[in-house]
């Protein structure tokens, strides 16, 4: 058995390397070790490949405008796949080899597979560390059933996507969350004949039943959308048959795009002696990410919970801290935002709509379809709902499928986490023209509900009525 040591860290993803950042702050008697490729989800197999290929495609569909804004020829440009694809990687491999950059050279981080004894012991590669503390941030992978798999490499993930040199002209995308949606939009736009699957209505991550309805419309505009029963897929001359009980298909590729499950198997957590629920999962403390009372923290995807870089980074850092601590802190988290890159951008910030249906709140709505500057850039589509307490006009949550709505959404965030209402938002400025006065709108729509205040702030300040103004 090797030396003492006060922390082992399983798992080089991002939770892994925030946890490493603040355990070598304190101590030199660590281990890191990782199994399998190097290099964090994100930048790899994730949302950095991901946008990649999002933006391209967005490039792409551009010249459908291009003609109203009087520019002629954009029906002359074609999509080279196999380079959209090479730059993908390209630029992929710069970001991940980024992330790598703090673990080079550093002979307490090794490949290998880690594996609980107890809670102060880890077997790695055959060798045994005796440790104070353990954190575990083994990541996830990308959900398949079991049988897909005899399709091979037919059967795609965002673990494999991106790594093909082309792609077959026929799509199955199977799963209508974040990630399918933001996939089957992108590859549809690039010229792939996408057919996305869902097992119900919910697309992109949205709760909200009006939002949920305008987003699949806009999506349905774009590409075949079946929502039905469970999927299977058979084999069939020409290619794989999808069907799910509403439409048949048969497609060259499928993309899984069904979520991931946290990696969590062979890591000896039934030496714990906890507890684990029906996912294989331990009781874990959301402030401190503590394993009961054990000096064992999870963070990052493993958890099963946010899996989001952010919150991967702030676990981290949060199981990195009470690693090496004598006394575990429970952390207060940060509002949660959740942001689908399709177009228009989906998003969910604070409570989302399902979580507050038992309340007493006031809902502000805003429909694009007429907002001035998303006219001005033929953008006009999709909706934003804000969701305050009526007893106070704080605001709680919002949900939107916008224009840009990644920075309504950023906005929405912090507004939140500062516990503002609904007046205090609208005393603040909104430049004109901007998206953000859709935003405006919606606010003033909640303020509504609410009593007023004054008839003489700002925040009073009403609309013109006019699309060219508000």
């Amino acid at each position: 058995m090797s030396e003492m040591l006060d922390a082992v860290i399983i798992g080089g993803g991002t939770a892994g390397l925030a946890a490493l950042r603040e355990v070598r702050k304190r101590t030199d008697r660590y281990l890191l070790v990782n199994d399998g490729p190097w290099g964090t989800t994100c930048a790899r197999v994730g949302c950095m490949p991901s946008k990649m290929l999002i933006e391209a495609a967005n490039a792409f569909e551009a010249r459908r405008k291009l003609d109203t804004f009087g520019i002629r020829g954009g029906d002359g440009l074609r999509v080279d796949m196999p380079a959209v694809l090479a730059r993908v990687r390209e630029l992929r491999d710069d970001f991940v080899s980024g992330t790598m950059k703090s673990t080079n050279d550093d002979e307490r981080v090794i490949s290998g597979r880690g594996r609980l004894l107890d809670a102060h012991r880890v077997e790695v590669n055959g060798q045994v560390h005796a440790t104070r503390s353990i954190v575990i941030a083994t990541g996830s992978r990308p959900t398949v059933p079991e049988p897909w798999l005899a399709f091979g490499d037919r059967i795609l993930t965002t673990d494999t996507l991106f790594e093909q040199p082309t792609l077959g002209p026929r799509m199955a995308v199977i799963g209508l969350g974040p990630l399918g949606v933001e996939m089957a939009q992108a590859l549809k736009r690039l010229g792939v004949e996408v057919t996305a699957f869902g097992t119900q209505k919910a697309v992109a991550g949205l709760t909200d039943p009006e939002l949920n309805d305008t987003m699949l419309k806009l999506l349905q505009a774009e590409f075949t959308v079946s929502i039905g029963d469970d999927v299977e897929l058979r084999e069939v001359a020409g290619g794989i048959e999808v069907r799910n009980g509403s439409a048949t298909v048969v497609v060259d590729q499928v993309l899984a795009a069904m979520g991931r499950r946290p990696n969590l198997e062979h890591l000896g957590l039934d030496t714990l002696g906890v507890e684990l629920d029906d996912k294989g999962l331990p009781p874990i403390d959301p402030r401190s990410l503590q394993i009961g009372d054990l000096p064992v923290f999870v963070a990052g995807d493993a958890d099963g919970d946010r899996s989001l870089l952010h919150e991967a980074a702030d676990e981290g850092h949060i199981a990195g801290l009470n690693a090496v601590s004598s006394e575990p802190r429970g952390f207060r988290r940060r509002t949660r935002l959740a942001i689908t890159f399709c177009q228009p951008q989906a998003a969910v910030v604070g409570r989302r709509h399902a979580a507050l249906k038992d309340e007493d709140v006031v809902t502000g709505r805003v429909d694009f379809a007429r907002q001035g500057r998303a006219r001005v850039a033929q953008s006009a589509a999709g909706r934003l709902h804000v969701y305050a307490e009526r007893s106070t006009g704080k605001l709680l949550g919002a949900e939107l499928c916008a224009p840009a709505g990644e920075h309504m959404a950023h906005l929405l965030a912090l507004a939140i986490g500062q516990e503002l209402t609904v007046q205090e938002m609208l005393g603040m400025p909104f430049y004109h023209p901007v998206l953000e006065e859709g935003l405006r709108t919606a606010l003033r729509d909640a303020a509504s509900h609410l009593p007023r205040i004054s008839d003489s702030d700002l925040a009073a300040c009403g609309a013109f009525g006019a699309s060219a103004l508000d």
